[in-house]
C-alpha cells in the first residue's frame, strides 16, 4: 500500500489511514459501504451505537448465513472492527482541526484493502501441522468540509 485509494485530493479536506489492523476483512467491507458518505459526527454516532449493539450495520455483501435484523435486511455487530473505525474517524477529526476545517465534515473516500497476510500453523494430530492464513487489514479516509 503506497498511497491513498483516490489520486486527486479535495481543496478543503483531511485524511486518515490505518495500516495492518488485525479485523475482519468482510466485516470492515461492509462498515465502510455503510459509512462512506455520511456526515462525520453521524458516522461516529452510528459506532457507538453499533459498539453498544443498538443499530446493526446493514450487510450488502458476503451474506452466507447472515441473519436479518428489523427494519434493514441482513445485518450484524461488528464491535472490534467498530472500534477500528471509530479511531480511524477521531484521527481524522483531529486532523481536520488541525487543519482549521469546520466542524461540517463528509465522509467521501472510506476504503478498505488486504495488508500483510500471517502464515500460522495449528498442531494436528501424529506430528502434522496444519497451515492457516490471518489477513491484516488498511483503512483510510477522506473528509471535506461541507458548505
Amino acid at each position: 500500500m503506497k498511497g491513498y485509494s483516490i489520486d486527486k485530493f479535495p481543496e478543503k479536506h483531511a485524511r486518515s489511514r490505518i495500516r495492518e489492523e488485525d479485523i475482519s476483512v468482510k466485516d470492515a467491507v461492509n462498515i465502510a459501504h455503510f459509512l462512506r458518505g455520511k456526515k462525520l459526527e453521524s458516522a461516529k454516532d452510528i459506532l457507538d451505537n453499533v459498539m453498544a449493539k443498538k443499530t446493526a450495520i446493514p450487510y450488502f455483501r458476503y451474506l452466507d448465513s447472515i441473519s436479518h435484523r428489523k427494519g434493514i435486511g441482513p445485518g450484524r455487530y461488528p464491535v472490534k472492527e467498530s472500534k477500528v473505525f471509530k479511531k480511524l474517524l477521531d484521527d481524522v477529526s483531529a486532523n481536520a482541526e488541525f487543519k482549521g476545517l469546520s466542524e461540517n465534515l463528509v465522509i467521501v473516500s472510506l476504503s478498505v484493502s488486504k495488508g500483510r497476510m500471517i502464515k500460522k500453523f495449528t498442531p494436528k494430530a501424529y506430528g502434522r501441522a496444519g497451515a492457516f492464513f490471518k489477513d491484516l487489514v488498511n483503512l483510510e479516509v477522506v473528509v471535506v468540509e461541507e458548505e
